[in-house]
Parts: C-alpha cells; structure tokens; sequence
C-alpha cells in the first residue's frame, strides 16, 4: 500500500459531525488479507465507544483518556462506595461527570457471544420498533433510525443511529455526544522504499486527532527481529503422588527447582508498517427538538391554495375552512409507504393515509382530483406534507360534491364504494355456493388479501393503470372460478371444453335464462378480456372489452377505476343472488 494509505488522510477529513449515520460503538475488523507476520499480511481495524454528556461536563469529559471509555469495557451495574451505579451510567470519580451509554454491552462467555443492548430510553422517548436488528419509528413511515451489524458468527461489531434522530434527543436532553474512535492499518511487506517517513517513527497531534506511523522489523512469523525470548520453568519438589488429599502450603525455597534459558530468533526479515489514529469528537445537539420535546419548526412545505397560484405553508392552513386540490396519484404513493391505509365512506369519499394514526378525510371531485380540508393538511407532521405538496395542484373541477356535504352540511352521501364490497361479495360467492349446491366457485390462494388491497380505483391514473386493475381483478374473478368443481353439477357435452366463466355461466343457466345468465357475466367477462388491454391495437377487442363492462372512456381514468369496480361487484353480488334461490323454482 501507498504511505497515503497509512497517514489515513481520507479518514482525516472525514468527521461524523457531517454523517448520516453515527456509530454508537464498533469493534469492526474491515479487512483482513493472508497470514499474520507473513508478507502480503493486510488489515485494517475501527473501534468507537461513545458517552452522552451534559452540556455542562464538556470540558471534563475531554480530559478522559481513551482507556476511560474504550471497547474493552462491558457494562453491568455495580457498587462504589456504598452506592448503586447503574449499568447504564457512567460515573467519573476524578471529577463530577455523569454520562450515559447509548449503547451497553453484555458479556458474554466461552460459547455466548456479546449482545449489545440499545439504550432503553433512547428506544421509548423516540417511539422505536425493534425488527431483527432495526430499530424502525412508525410513526414516520418506519424510518429506519438505529442497526446492528452482526458478523457470520452472529458477534455484534458496529452500532449506528440515524443522526437527525439523535441529535433531537440530545438536544431534549440538553447532552452531547463524546465519541472515542480508533483507526488502524496494517501491512508486512519485503521493502519499505514507497515509504519517504524520516524515522522510523512519527506522530502528529491536534486538538482532535493523534496519529502515529510507525515501521517495525520483523521475523517472518511477527516476531521482532533479532530478538531473544526468555524462558522460565518453576516445579515443586515436595509433591507426594500417593497422598489422598493433598494440601500444599507456600514453599520455601528447598521445595521449589526452576530454570531458565533464553531463545534466539532467526528468520526472514520483513517490515510491519503500521499507521494508527485515535480520535475524540463531539457530536452536538441538534438546535431544536421536534421529536422529543415538541419544539414548533418553521414552515418549510408550500401549498396552492387558490387560482392564481397563491402558496400557503401550515401557518395560516389551519385557519378557514378551505380545500385543497391533489392528482390522484398522491394516494399510490401514500398507501405504498409501509403501514399506509386507505378506506371508504362514501362513493367518493374515504380515509387515507401513509402512516397509522394519520388518517385525512378525502374526496373525489369530477375530475378525478382528491379534496382534503386544508386544516387536516396543516395539521399533518411536516414529513407527510412533503409527500403531499408532491401532488398539490390549483383548483379545478370544483370541490368534491360528497365531500361538501359530508363536512359542511354535516349530511354524508347515502352511496357506497364498491372497493367497499368486492372482497366481501368474493366470500359470499363462496359461502353461498357452498350451502346450496356443496361446491366452492372460486379457489382459495395466497395471493388474494395482497390483490384485494390493490384492487381500488386510484390503480387507474391512465389507461396502464386501467389494464392493470383489471388483471388483478381478472386474477381474483375468472382466474379463480374452479371449473372443474362447477362442472360436477353441469358438465360440458362430450367434444365442447368450457372455460372458467363459461362454465359459470351454464351453471347459472340452471337456474336462469342463458341470456340472462350471459348479461350477468358480461362485466367479468369484458374484464377478462381488457387484462390484456395493453397488448392490442385500438380499436379491436379492447372497444368490445369496454362496452362489455360499462366504461365510459371519455371520462377521468379514476372515474373509469370506478366504473370497473362497479360493474364487478354488481356481477358478484347478482350471481350471488341466483344462487341463494337455487332450490326455488327456475327463473324465466
């Protein structure tokens, strides 16, 4: 390696003031290549231990040496002084400092790694969920804030948390964060001449940073070259192997022979470079705690409240009553978001949101633009309102009539959403068939609660989203419909092979007339065939496919979603409906 390898300038530059993610502690072994004292023999090691200090401890802290607070030490309670320190406390006797561990570390034994422990408090003042070795924040999307690093043996070796996060605990706290780090590189090579250092040995020092180069001859094997070790053996005379409890006291010297004797070493002469750099930096408190102590941030998130494009921030939404216009596509994106939900009340009303807890009342307005009160934006968490101000678009198409009627005349729409009722017309399906004529329509698979989630009109934002809401609501009807367990009660004649809709369609052809049973279908059907949409021309099939379901193709694509849905379900519930009266009398 080049000298620049070992002087470590690039880690120099570097602080974790400026990082992302802080580490908490770390006994990290980087790399290590080829054999110990053997040329080619490379490694690179970090360590870091770290303390949270009150601001006011700050200058005693920095007299701390690294053996204070190294990786070396685990962490357990115990007594001083007649008085109780607990594990989690760090307590300088030399000065009045009191610091806290972010990270604790328990001992382990001869077949029980280590496990490192994240700092309780720090957990439940931020609100953390513990997955594997993350530590998520539901309430904000469940960001990642805090990881463990394991190695192959499941041994821990690095610790982090997010900086953001921890700087506002800090600040609520009124603590800095002190952190010990130490670098180091290696390497045994034949030949130092790429190294230009005048000694042997050189540091540099600052107010942060101790570095030393050093180069070392060697033995082959890592011993230092022309060195001698000395040996000693020490052994008791007065040792009787045939007493039965033996009970040795001290000796004197009459009862003890030793010897000694000194070995040279030979060997290939090799050089160890080394560079090494210990480091103590302070990690300060955030300005403003928003998280921990509810400190008020500044409004940094625009909307366009009106038609001339005016732009309001949280300050003055959350006074009126007004709206706010959004694309559809805000709702993709909220519910994509891990713990994000989306329901209905009304035809064109409902709930959304991108985390538990922070629901807003919704409506869809003639243009298939989403309305919500502007207060309810307003009073979101500022990392929501940025999801939102992504899709924020000036008004148009007016207010979402259901929705003014709900928050405003206090008189919801009596009108329902068919996403409301796919899922529970698809049970029914099952459950009724199974009471009337011992057969299940539809086969049961894994994929279903994933599908019905996806199956919502906002799927439908252009004519691809269209097709692909009607693939997976082609996958929940006409790809699940078990003809061979239909075509134990009406089978086809010899020669003829009905599909899966067909087949539902003679079976209800039974029950009722076949053309009847045939418009019953139609929507499943022109659903079946539209999942393909995407792959014909214009035109063709895809025109029939439209007709078939009811789709008005002249409107919004989100109104389109809904027609779609419409329709199915509506097929749903009148199959449904056949079979209920399947013991009555056939329909004409």
């Amino acid at each position: 390696m080049k000298q620049e390898w070992f002087e470590m300038q690039d880690i120099k530059r570097r602080t974790f003031e400026r990082s992302v993610w802080i580490p908490l502690r770390a006994i990290n072994q980087i790399g290590e290549t080829g054999q110990f004292g053997f040329i080619g023999h490379k490694s690179e090691f970090f360590g870091a231990s770290s303390l949270a200090i009150p601001l006011i401890y700050k200058s005693e802290a920095e007299k701390l040496s690294w053996n204070d607070i190294d990786i070396s030490h685990d962490h357990c309670g115990y007594i001083q002084d007649e008085e109780y320190i607990p594990s989690n406390i760090f307590k300088d006797y030399s000065s009045q400092l009191v610091g806290e561990h972010l990270v604790l570390s328990q001992r382990g034994n001869r077949i029980e790694e280590s496990e490192w422990h994240l700092n309780q408090d720090f957990v439940l003042t931020l609100g953390l969920k513990r997955e594997g070795d993350i530590w998520v924040r539901p309430d904000e999307g469940y960001l990642e804030v805090a990881k463990l690093y394991r190695r192959s043996d499941k041994s821990p070796y690095l610790f982090e948390v997010r900086a953001s996060h921890l700087k506002d605990y800090l600040c609520a706290r009124k603590m800095a964060l002190y952190i010990n780090s130490y670098h180091q590189r290696v390497e045994v090579v034949e030949s130092v001449d790429q190294i230009r250092w005048e000694k042997h040995f050189i540091e540099e020092h600052n107010d942060m940073d101790r570095w030393e180069g050093r180069i070392s001859e060697i033995h082959e094997g890592g011993i230092p070259f022309g060195s001698t070790t000395a040996k000693f053996h020490v052994a008791r005379t007065d040792v009787d192997i045939e007493e039965d409890v033996p009970n040795f006291g001290f000796p004197n010297d009459d009862a003890v022979k030793s010897d000694s004797w000194t070995k040279e070493h030979h060997g290939r002469k090799l050089y160890r470079i080394e560079g090494e750099l210990w480091r103590n930096e302070w990690i300060d408190p955030a300005p403003n705690s928003p998280i921990v102590r509810g400190d008020k941030m500044p409004a940094t998130v625009f909307f366009i409240t009106d038609a001339e494009g005016t732009q309001e921030n949280k300050s003055t939404l959350v006074k009126g009553s007004r709206w706010l216009w959004f694309r559809p596509e805000v709702v993709l994106e909220l519910t994509h978001l891990r713990g994000g939900i989306l329901g209905w009340y009304t035809r064109d009303t409902g709930g959304v949101g991108c985390s538990p807890g922070f629901s807003v009342h919704f409506g869809i307005n003639k243009l298939g633009l989403l309305n919500v009160y502007a207060k309810d934006i307003g009073l979101l968490p500022d990392w929501q309102q940025k999801i939102w101000a992504g899709f924020n678009v000036s008004p148009d198409g007016k207010v979402s009539e259901e929705l003014l009627e709900a928050q405003m005349k206090a008189k919801p729409a009596n009108t329902q959403a068919p996403e409301d009722f796919l899922e529970k017309g698809l049970e029914a399906l099952n459950s009724v068939a199974y009471n009337e004529i011992g057969i299940r329509i539809l086969r049961e698979h894994d994929l279903i609660q994933e599908l019905i989630k996806k199956c919502h009109r906002f799927r439908s934002i252009d004519k691809a989203g269209l097709y692909a809401l009607a693939k997976d609501v082609a996958r929940l009807t006409a790809d699940s419909v078990d003809a061979t367990a239909i075509q134990t009660i009406i089978a086809p004649p010899k020669g003829t092979k009905w599909g899966s809709l067909k087949s539902l369609e003679c079976l209800l052809a039974k029950k009722i007339d076949t053309d009847k049973a045939k418009l019953l279908l139609s929507s499943l059907v022109g659903v079946y065939e539209l999942r393909h949409g995407d792959a014909h021309l214009p035109g063709s099939d895809v025109d029939e496919a439209f007709k078939l379901i009811s789709i008005n193709q002249d409107i919004p694509y989100v109104h389109q979603g809904y027609q779609l849905l419409h329709s199915c379900v509506s097929s749903i519930y009148g199959i449904v409906n056949v079979l209920k009266n399947w013991n009555n009398s056939r329909e004409n």
